[in-house]
């Protein structure tokens, strides 16, 4: 993608550890701006002097993609056309860390991208603009966000291209809606759930944190599975098919596609049901 700005630094979050050794490394935007010769910035506090020396750097705006990290008055002062952000949802639905997740949990109809002023309430900044996608009930949350990355990063340039002519719109006070963080213990499955609630679950958490349930004691990942035509199973009684794995639920029937049991690899849930002879067949 070509733009005509001039990227003056790039800001980040301070290194952190990683790996089994724990030492302190650069996160990925961190990395690719230093490649690009670009200088880096890493405030942890903002007396740092890396804010400092954005102030000096003087920038016309500060475009802003999942930062995670509160920025002060003072520094959202610092740009004279502030801090553009780029969120993945359609503002004022789903402020907050998983907009994509929530959305697709919820089995909204679409999603979209949306370029807003940043300003100390979480999401609730002026908006310059949005594109939307439709959701087609069978979309991961990975999925979403690789083609939200495509669209949202033409969206962010369009709105800098435009700023000095493009006066934001403030959010409607209706219709807001709150996106948390999705934790692992948001995602246990509820058997005694309908199965199309399980399904926009499994689907929303792909992927991480990843959904899960247990059996025999053992956690089980389930990282796809689809509503299915059968009767007779009680919620997290399972079924083994020939060519399919079937789990009861609280109104349906989930056919289980993926799953990854303590210490595998990812797997078809046909294979895996083959280890199953000596377990009791339900998912709890």
């Amino acid at each position: 993608m070509r733009s005509s700005h001039e990227v003056v630094a790039v800001v980040t979050r301070p290194d952190a550890p990683r790996g089994r050794s724990k030492r302190p490394t650069p996160s990925d935007v961190a990395a690719f701006a230093s490649e690009q010769g670009l200088p880096v910035l890493t405030p942890a506090h903002p007396r740092d002097e890396a804010v400092n020396a954005l102030a000096r750097l003087s920038p016309d705006a500060c475009p802003v993609v999942a930062y995670g990290a509160l920025i002060p008055q003072r520094v959202l002062d610092i740009p004279r056309f502030g801090w553009i952000n780029l969120h993945f949802s359609l503002l004022p639905r789903w402020r907050g860390a998983a907009p994509v997740q929530r959305a697709i949990m919820a089995g909204d109809a679409q999603t979209g991208a949306t370029t807003f002023r940043l300003v100390r309430e979480l999401d609730a900044g002026p908006v310059f603009d949005q594109v939307t996608l439709p959701l087609t009930g069978i979309d991961t949350s990975g999925e979403v966000l690789d083609a939200l990355a495509a669209s949202g990063a033409d969206l962010l340039l369009s709105t800098l291209d435009r700023l000095p002519d493009l006066e934001p719109v403030a959010q409607p006070e209706r219709g807001v809606t709150l996106a948390p963080k999705v934790e692992a213990a948001d995602v246990r499955l509820d058997w005694t759930a309908p199965a199309v609630m399980l399904d926009r679950l499994i689907r929303g958490a792909k992927p991480a944190p990843i959904a899960w349930t247990t059996l025999d004691g053992e956690r089980l990942k389930v990282l796809l599975a689809r509503p299915a035509k059968a009767d007779g199973l009680a919620p997290g009684e399972l079924r083994v098919e020939k060519r399919r794995v079937l789990a009861g639920t609280g109104d349906g029937t989930l056919e289980l596609l993926t799953v990854q049991a303590p210490g595998k690899k990812a797997m078809a849930a046909p294979d895996w049901s083959r280890g199953l002879r000596d377990v009791t067949p339900r998912l709890i």
